[in-house]
């Protein structure tokens, strides 16, 4: 799927924009796509800036309680925060709770570079609600935030 729009008037298009489930994920790939072009330069993507964002709410967290939060697959958490790591975003340390375990903190790199990513987050959310005045992007948020908290269980 590449980028280009979608053409509500070609005929076969019809059944497909009568699917609320359908425009979701096709916003959801376009938001993907933009945002991970801007992170792209850094050498990240979406799903690092998911997690700095969990690290960000947090005082640091085990890889395990990471991947539960997020959804993703504990082998693909291990990847993400080395990553991260090596760009000085997050760091391991031991677990005040248990030396055998180490923690996943932010870094004040890693706090500096989601300010900054903040701001691009804020341009991709733009542009793509850009046909949307800001009560009606108020209204849609509100609506999205309600199916989310019973959705992405």
């Amino acid at each position: 799927m590449g980028s280009a729009p979608i053409d509500a008037r070609e005929p076969w298009m019809r059944g497909l924009h009568a699917d609320t489930g359908y425009l979701l994920y096709r916003l959801g790939l376009r938001s993907g796509q933009l945002f991970n072009a801007f992170l792209q330069e850094s050498g990240l993507r979406l799903r690092h800036y998911a997690l700095l964002r969990l690290l960000a709410a947090s005082e640091g967290a085990l890889q395990r309680e990471l991947s539960t939060s997020l959804g993703y697959d504990p082998s693909a958490i291990v990847g993400l925060v080395d990553d991260l790591e090596r760009l000085g975003f997050a760091e391991r340390r031991p677990s005040p709770d248990d030396r055998r375990s180490r923690i996943v903190v932010l870094t004040e790199a890693g706090r500096v570079f989601l300010r900054d990513t903040d701001e691009a987050g804020s341009r991709v959310t733009g542009e793509l609600l850009r046909p949307l005045d800001a009560e009606e992007r108020d209204a849609l948020h509100t609506l999205l935030l309600r199916v989310a908290e019973n959705g992405l269980g």
